[in-house]
């Protein structure tokens, strides 16, 4: 009987250790592409680090990937992705992903949708296609808090095959992303918005102009990806992003403010 009852105690004890308090570690997967590649994958994780923040970071990467490819996808088990995975600042890759396969590799505290950006200010390409997908992953993650990452406009002068769709104008597809998005929150109010491209839109209003792509469409390595890299900070940690001392390495001093103040004012005009 002492035995079982020795057991017991060390059992309890073990169970109420501080090692096995929950973690403050933040779990983030993003059902993206390319934009979530240049959003997360590389800044965000620094960020954290010099905030203080252990971060671990999933990104489902299929080039140009829409919402009714990433739920077809998920209804046909799919292993189409590119999975991006950073813990510690270490990221690996993991090619032959399935969507279901990265839902069920962790419990994810924020998992966020976007939309490919050709079709971002297009309102009619996200249904019923965002609906089936939350509701499908929603059956693996319960708990996980869901989010929307707004995209950005291309640069005026953009190449790509789909910027015609938008009379070749930044102005206009600003508008039809904003309204699309106010949509969409209007339909589904749980989601949390990333203002990604609110942002990016800021920043190009400042002295940094319209230079916050590298090709027209993904991000500048410089600052473009820090830009909305710090709305994310913002967003996960409750954050100001302009108190991060983290600058990387290709960057000057006022590109980061600049872009530091563009999220910041971002996300407050988000809320």
């Amino acid at each position: 009987m002492k035995h079982f009852l020795h057991l017991f105690i060390f059992a309890l004890s073990f169970l109420t250790s501080p090692l096995l308090i929950a973690s403050d570690t933040i779990r983030v997967l993003c059902i993206g592409n390319s934009f979530s590649w240049d959003a997360v994958e590389q800044e965000l994780a620094p960020l954290c680090q010099a905030g203080k923040q252990p971060i671990i970071i999933g990104n489902l990467y299929y080039g140009g990937c829409s919402l009714q490819q990433h739920h077809n996808f998920l209804l046909k088990d799919t292993a189409a992705y590119s999975f991006r995975y950073i813990k510690e600042g270490i990221r690996t890759v993991h090619e032959g992903y399935s969507l279901r396969q990265a839902l069920l590799l962790d419990q994810w505290d924020y998992i966020s949708f976007q939309q490919a950006s050709h079709d971002s200010g297009i309102q009619s390409t996200y249904e019923p296609y965002l609906g089936a997908l939350i509701d499908s992953v929603r059956k693996y993650q319960p708990h996980a808090q869901f989010c929307w990452m707004q995209t950005w406009s291309y640069s005026q002068d953009a190449k790509h095959p789909a910027f015609p769709r938008y009379q070749k104008s930044q102005q206009i597809m600003d508008d039809s992303i904003h309204s699309a998005t106010q949509a969409l929150l209007l339909r589904y109010p749980e989601l949390t918005l990333i203002p990604c491209g609110k942002a990016i839109k800021i920043a190009r209003t400042t002295k940094l102009g319209d230079t916050l792509c590298r090709d027209g469409y993904h991000l500048s390595y410089e600052y473009g990806r820090y830009t909305a890299s710090c709305v994310w900070y913002e967003l996960l940690t409750g954050k100001n992003c302009r108190h991060n001392p983290y600058k990387n390495g290709t960057m000057t001093s006022q590109q980061k403010r600049l872009t530091q103040r563009a999220a910041h004012q971002a996300m407050k005009k988000s809320k």
